[in-house]
């Protein structure tokens, strides 16, 4: 790729399905670990959602022959980094380690791998289970414009698909998870035959290879998971949405079903997207923000998932402005770029950030893990983390404007929050969809 280096690795399976990939760099004595579980919580049920971001967090209290707490204690009394986080498509646990250090690391991520389930008990889970509704009440539902995202994705997905629900879970399902459900969830999805193992960095490749067999290869692969098949949106006709919260200044937020992640079309979306709202001067942010300074901020994205993907802007007014406005002002933009299309000059300088980004994804031995074991876990292709940019390569302007075509002239959800009393400044339902003129797709 021009600009981008390749990342060369070594991929094989444990006899209990464990993948493992490997890669050397030996410029910095650091090592990095990272173990991801195929398992987001799109895994999860309606009634059960939460499951696993609770396991995010059950994972730290202790397996068999670790102690509660003593995974923390252990990684960072040797000045180790170490962190996890859950998706709605995949959760990962990972440590950036001294490379003298790193079979502890391995040890550590084994264990709970293996061994958890013994040391799982009614106690642990409650406590548990309190800090991550502590953690909802914090971050989402007393934050302003905190539970916008779950609102939204509720409105496109529905409530039983996949993406319906939040990461986080919703309140009373937490509260109905039993020591059961968590086992259950535990059994089915963290098992070597639905995980990969990243080494990334200062490593001598034999001793890493007799540790890995050593610490994992005794685990159970547990029961085959087979992949989701793609799920669009059932989203089949505008839906606008008006909650009155405790904000200052009212937000639009607008919502289309798009491509799934790792396609052309959210490629293409990427870039779109970009141009609308990356810089002063992009198509949204310079009428919006500059020029008739209505709005207070304006940004857009392309949201690719596993099994489905949605594209997003979203707006927050300037004091006295109305949502009604701002939609206005967002269709006429929209209006132009689908029946004049963009630039080449638009296009490249949107390819030059992506490029940049991708880079970003290589100057340090974690980012380097998380590249490879995300293309493994939600492609299926480690190889793609370094195709990735071949996916934004080649874009004509013809072809940015059918995507952007078909996506805006579809149906959407327009999430309008107000501040409390505040109705009058929310958007009306829209009376047509942009179209792009006759030649929308």
């Amino acid at each position: 790729m021009p600009g981008l280096r390749d990342v060369p690795y070594t991929q094989y399976a444990l006899a209990n399905g464990l993948t493992v990939i490997l890669t050397e760099e030996r410029s910095s004595p650091v090592a990095a670990v990272m173990v991801m579980y195929h398992a987001g919580s799109k895994n999860e049920i309606p009634g059960r959602t939460g499951l696993a971001h609770l396991f995010e967090h059950l994972m730290f209290k202790g397996s068999l022959h670790v102690g509660d707490g003593e995974h923390f204690r252990l990684l960072q009394e040797i000045g180790a980094s170490v962190n996890a986080t859950t998706s709605e498509d995949r959760t990962n646990y990972f440590e950036a380690v001294p490379s003298h250090e790193l079979e502890l690391a391995l040890y550590l991520e084994s264990d709970r791998m293996g061994f958890l389930p013994g040391a799982l008990d009614q106690s642990k889970l409650d406590n548990q289970r309190d800090v991550v509704r502590n953690e909802r009440r914090q971050s989402y539902d007393n934050v302003p414009y905190g539970t916008a995202y779950e609102k939204t994705s509720r409105a496109v997905y529905g409530a039983t698909h996949p993406y319906g629900w939040p990461v986080i879970g919703w309140m009373d399902d937490l509260a109905a998870a039993t020591l059961e459900d968590a086992k259950g969830f535990f059994g089915r999805y963290y098992a070597p035959g639905n995980a990969c193992l990243v080494v990334a960095g200062d490593f001598d490749r034999r001793l890493v290879g007799e540790w890995i067999e050593k610490y994992f290869g005794a685990i159970s692969a547990g029961p085959a998971v087979p992949r989701l098949a793609l799920r669009p949106p059932p989203l089949a006709d505008d839906a606008t949405l008006i909650f009155e919260e405790p904000v200052q200044l009212p937000r639009l937020y607008l919502t289309w079903p798009a491509s799934p992640r790792g396609t052309r079309g959210e490629a293409l979306m990427d870039l779109f997207t970009t141009i609308l709202t990356s810089g002063k001067s992009s198509r949204l942010y310079r009428p919006l923000v500059f020029e008739e300074q209505i709005a207070q901020s304006v940004s857009a994205y392309a949201d690719g998932k596993e099994i489905a993907g949605t594209v997003s802007i979203e707006a927050t007014a300037r004091p006295g402005t109305g949502l009604g406005l701002i939609e206005e002002r967002i269709r006429n933009v929209l209006d132009d770029m689908l029946t004049n299309g963009v630039t080449e000059r638009e296009i490249a300088s949107a390819f030059n950030g992506k490029e940049a980004q991708l880079a970003a994804q290589r100057t340090t031995m974690l980012a380097v893990a998380g590249g490879l074991a995300t293309a493994f876990t939600l492609r299926g292709d480690t190889a793609a983390f370094n195709r990735e940019l071949e996916r934004f390569s080649g874009v004509s302007p013809d072809e940015i404007t059918a995507e952007a075509r078909k996506v805006f002239s579809g149906p959407r959800v327009a999430l309008n929050i107000v501040p409390a009393g505040g109705r009058s400044l929310a958007a009306s339902p829209r009376k047509s969809r942009p179209t792009g003129g006759n030649n929308a797709a």
